[in-house]
């Protein structure tokens, strides 16, 4: 959808435009993006951004109790929303992420999946300002 308003005269157009598609996708398939998303804390396989982001975190690096609040966490949210926690953890420190966490555990659904976007949006815009020029 974004691709449709190129070339972009700028870094910020590219974002606006990514984030007015992501605000504009039927709910099926912001739902589906939503889902593609890892868990945090994870053991899985992360992309290199992914892993770069939560080792400034300090989620790489955390204890086996910690471990087991983020797993605890990762559950409990999972089986309210049926989708992962999403945070853009970039500047953020564990303890910061935790307590976003246990907040938005909170919400109601469609808080949460609105929360979910935005901080969907976030995410790609680090990404995108770590690699494009202003």
């Amino acid at each position: 959808e974004a691709a449709a308003f190129r070339p972009f005269a700028s870094r910020e157009e590219l974002v606006e435009a990514l984030s007015w598609a992501l605000r504009s996708a039927n709910r099926d398939a912001a739902l589906a993006l939503i889902r593609a998303h890892q868990d945090l804390a994870t053991r899985a396989r992360l992309t290199d951004d992914s892993t770069r982001e939560q080792a400034g975190a300090g989620l790489n690096a955390l204890t086996a109790d910690e471990f087991a609040r983020f797993t605890r966490l990762n559950d409990a949210y999972k089986a309210k929303f049926a989708f992962p926690f999403i945070f853009a953890v970039k500047g953020a420190t564990k303890d910061m992420i935790l307590a976003a966490f246990e907040t938005r555990v909170n919400n109601t659904p469609e808080v949460e999946f609105r929360t979910a976007l935005e901080q969907i949006s976030r995410i790609f815009s680090f990404r995108i300002e770590d690699r494009v020029a202003p």
